[in-house]
């Protein structure tokens, strides 16, 4: 890693300084198998996310909680993918890894609420299951339509005011460094390059950390533990694997998600953690998530797998 750059904050405002993410570290006869690789993969992140999104608004019989949970799920996914692969592109292409700040900080804001998002819709999709498969004789009245909105409209507010605040912190300081530690812009990255004391921060953003994590996955082993109990008590062998299909790749998908997040914030703290491990956790965040999700709760979905092969059906008998 280079030297930092030193910034006249007098001179020129944080909002015009340009920023040097890490290198990718790549040989220059690979660039292009590379950049082919990411524009396929963000191509099919794309049109897998697009023709469940497209599936569910056009199917009515699909307007049913999960599946609008999962229709919110794939747009958390859209602004993760949009959020890293353009700008990766364009850093190829320039062979340059410099970045204007309000970009870096607009990346960084996006992916956070991407991650934050997806956590905490994942957790709701697991308290749907659990009504659904646990008290499915009042499933109907407990999982109304108003109270779905609320849901919704609570994830979303809760995602965009934690992350707002957690933002607004590092934004509102004055920098003296330009390396960003990192091959995208997040919060962590943005706060090295502080000079300040940026202890409260970090406690702020612990705080954070735990008050959205804490409860998710306190949830999601709640509703588990629930789930595997009534599916005993229920002694019957197709109930039991109909739970563990319907449920078990959402647990997988939920604590990879889980445990892969945390191990990325705790290596921004530890100065003794490789920058390749530190690397591959955070692509890993952005580059699996929005191709498995849609794979493992839409085309594993029964409902959602018959409507979009009868539609693709019936593009080919047309054609």
């Amino acid at each position: 890693m280079g030297e930092d750059k030193s910034i006249n904050n007098s001179n020129v405002t944080r909002f015009m300084t340009i920023l040097t993410l890490e290198s990718l570290d790549m040989p220059l006869s690979n660039a292009f198998y590379i950049l082919m690789f990411g524009i396929i993969t963000y191509c099919l992140i794309l049109f897998i996310q697009s023709m469940l999104l497209v599936t569910i608004v056009a199917k009515r019989e699909l307007h049913k909680p999960m599946y609008i949970l999962l229709f919110n799920l794939s747009i958390c996914d859209i602004m993760g993918a949009t959020a890293f692969y353009p700008q990766l592109f364009g850093s190829i292409l320039s062979l340059s890894r410099e970045i204007s700040y309000p970009a870096c900080a607009l990346q960084g804001i996006l992916i956070h609420l991407y991650g934050t998002g997806s956590l905490l819709f994942l957790s709701v999709m697991s308290y749907d299951r659990y009504i659904a498969i646990c008290k499915p004789l009042r499933y109907h009245n407990l999982m109304t339509q108003g109270k779905l909105v609320k849901l919704i409209f609570m994830v979303w507010s809760a995602d965009f005011a934690i992350i707002g605040s957690v933002f607004s912190l590092t934004l509102s300081k004055e920098i003296c460094r330009t390396n960003i530690v990192d091959t995208y812009c997040n919060n962590p990255s943005l706060m090295k390059l502080i000079c300040e004391d940026t202890r409260v921060m970090n406690y702020y953003g612990l705080f954070t950390i735990a008050l959205v994590q804490g409860p998710s996955i306190l949830m999601v082993l709640f509703t588990y533990v629930k789930i595997l109990i009534t599916c005993r008590s229920t002694k019957q062998a197709k109930s039991i694997s109909k739970a563990m299909q319907t449920c078990g790749t959402h647990l997988v998908v939920f604590l990879s998600f889980e445990v892969n997040t945390f191990l990325l914030l705790i290596s921004h703290r530890l100065e003794a953690v490789s920058p390749h491990l530190r690397r591959a956790f955070g692509v890993s965040i952005v580059i699996f998530p929005p191709i498995l999700n849609p794979l493992i709760y839409g085309l594993n979905t029964r409902e959602i797998r018959q409507t979009i092969f009868k539609f693709l059906q019936r593009k080919i008998y047309f054609t």
